[in-house]
Formats: structure tokens, C-alpha cells, sequence
């Protein structure tokens, strides 16, 4: 796999489809790596003409990690929001949206469509604030705008993603990351266990550091709100949620469309904080209609699978 030096760290990347063709940059969330984006969605976008890159964040699978950086406690960061200051991070959400910049950099990319999903989503957001000029085209699956009155994740999902594995042994690893993918699945769409199992093996046999997401998550919350900002996005933006998402629910989609000038949202009936298989074809359609338009009326798409 190929990797290359962008932003002062090592990113580990791989590429899909026609070299020539329109580049999409895809972004995966907290603590997830880039194999989190199912091959058989990247070779969809890829078979519509696109250049479909994709990467691990920096913290999490082959990319850098940053070993002993202390990062504040969930606890203790929303406490210091609320009294007005925020504490020191050892990086921030707008550093994981200058890596991705930076991987367009090495490449030779001027412009891309840029994709996030989760927290992805948010890193995708503030490429689009923050290196506006770099972005073709905005798409945000299952993120949110960072409003801390919206409504708050189910109890049960929450917990299943801060729930720290009950060893680092790989059967133990395997129990946990099928746990957290059910616990924020989607309730219309649950998947073949089997084929859980080989999927979730398969991450864990790649990489495993739960330091990273705690970091991760320390950004995310650093970051806090980003509504005003979002309201000087130019690109075109799609907004992809879930209907039945426990862990971000569906409400902060349309806060995130209603956020960005233009933004148009499709919502899917049953989906949760997954991309099960049942859906690869209607997201790729919706992503690379978008790319290709970058217009359109609100939707609620009902798939009919």
C-alpha cells in the first residue's frame, strides 16, 4: 500500500479507478480506518469514472501515530466548554483537515470531491471551510454540525463506542468491534453475522490502537460548533443520513444541510451509522450524481430493498 508524507506525518493511502478521471477523496470517522469504506462502494464510485482515494486518518490503521500524546478527558472537555475555554489537544480536527489537503498535495491534485463520513464528515466540512477553493464538490454521510443542542446519541450506541475492548487478545478485539457494529447498525439493514465476523477480523488483523480514537475524540470536541462556519461553504454539498442512526441521529443531518448555503439532504429510511451492503448502489448513485450535478431538491429517498 502506498504512503507518503503530507502535513509532517506519514498517511498511508490507496487509489481506485481511472487515474485521469474526476479525483474523490473519501474520509472515514473515529477510529475507524480507511477499509471501513467497503470496497465494493469504492469500486461503484470508481466504475462511474472517478478517482476514488482513500486513506487512513492520522492516529488510526497505517497512518501516524502519536504515541504518548496525553489528550484531556471527554469529561473534563465538555466541562471546560461550558465554562468558556477550551483545554490544549494534541491536534485538532482542522489538522486532520490539512492532512487530507496534504494528500492532495502529494498526489498532484489541485481539486477534488471530497466525501467524509462521521467524523469524516466533520473533517470534510472544514476542508470545504477552510480550503474551500480545493473542493469540486461537498458530501457529508451521517455527520453532524458539532450544535451541542441537538439531539444527543441513544444511551446504548454511546456506550458501545467508548466501551474499551475486554483485552487486547484478537478474539476479544473481534467480539468488541462486532458489538460496536451492531450497536450502531442499521435497524432496517442488519448484516450477515458470518460476514460481520470476516470483516471485523480482517480490521483488526490490519491495525489496532484505541489510543487513537481517544485523541480523535478529544478533536472532536475541541472543535465544537460549527454552524457559523459552515454558512461561507461555496462547494455543492450533499448531506447523506440515516433515519434509524443511534449515533448520530437523523436531526443533525438536516442541521448540517440547513447549515450550508445550497445544501441539499437525502435521508434513508432504516439506515443507521453503518454502509451495509443493501445500500452500496443507492449511496454510489447519490455520490456520483452529486459530483456530476451538484444540484438538485431535497430528497428522501425510500430504496425499496
Amino acid at each position: 500500500m502506498p504512503e507518503i508524507t503530507a502535513n509532517g506525518i506519514t498517511i498511508h493511502y490507496e487509489e481506485h479507478g481511472d487515474p485521469a478521471g474526476p479525483p474523490m477523496l473519501l474520509i472515514m470517522g473515529l477510529g475507524a480506518q480507511m477499509t471501513l469504506w467497503p470496497i465494493e462502494l469504492v469500486e461503484e464510485l470508481a466504475a462511474r469514472g472517478f478517482r476514488v482515494i482513500r486513506y487512513d486518518n492520522r492516529d488510526i490503521g497505517l497512518s501516524h501515530k502519536f504515541h504518548g500524546a496525553r489528550a484531556p478527558g471527554m469529561v473534563w472537555q465538555m466541562l471546560a466548554a461550558r465554562l468558556g475555554f477550551r483545554p490544549r489537544v494534541p491536534y485538532t480536527l482542522s489538522d486532520m483537515a490539512a492532512d487530507g489537503i496534504g494528500l492532495l498535495d502529494a498526489l498532484g491534485i489541485d481539486r477534488a470531491h471530497v466525501v467524509g463520513a462521521s467524523m469524516g464528515g466533520m473533517i470534510a466540512q472544514l476542508i470545504a471551510v477552510e480550503h474551500g477553493h480545493r473542493v469540486m464538490s461537498l458530501t457529508s454521510i451521517f455527520s453532524t454540525t458539532g450544535n451541542p443542542r441537538l439531539p444527543k446519541s441513544e444511551k446504548h450506541a454511546l456506550e458501545a463506542l467508548t466501551k474499551r475492548p475486554a483485552s487486547m487478545e484478537e478474539e476479544a478485539l473481534i467480539e468488541h468491534g462486532m458489538m460496536l457494529a451492531q450497536a450502531i447498525g442499521s435497524p432496517g439493514f442488519r448484516p450477515d453475522p458470518a460476514r460481520l465476523r470476516e470483516r471485523v477480523t480482517g480490521l483488526v488483523r490490519r491495525s489496532v490502537y484505541p489510543e487513537g480514537l481517544v485523541r480523535q475524540l478529544a478533536a472532536i470536541i475541541h472543535d465544537g460548533d460549527r454552524t457559523r462556519r459552515l454558512g461561507s461553504v461555496t462547494a455543492p454539498t450533499l448531506v447523506l443520513h440515516g433515519e434509524g442512526d443511534p449515533l448520530i441521529k437523523v436531526e443533525c443531518g438536516h442541521a448540517t444541510a440547513a447549515a450550508i448555503p445550497g445544501a441539499r439532504i437525502m435521508t434513508i429510511p432504516g439506515w443507521g451509522h453503518d454502509l451495509p451492503q443493501e445500500l452500496i448502489e443507492p449511496i454510489a448513485d447519490a455520490i456520483a450524481g452529486h459530483a456530476g450535478a451538484g444540484s438538485g431538491a431535497s430528497t428522501r429517498a425510500s430504496t425499496g430493498v
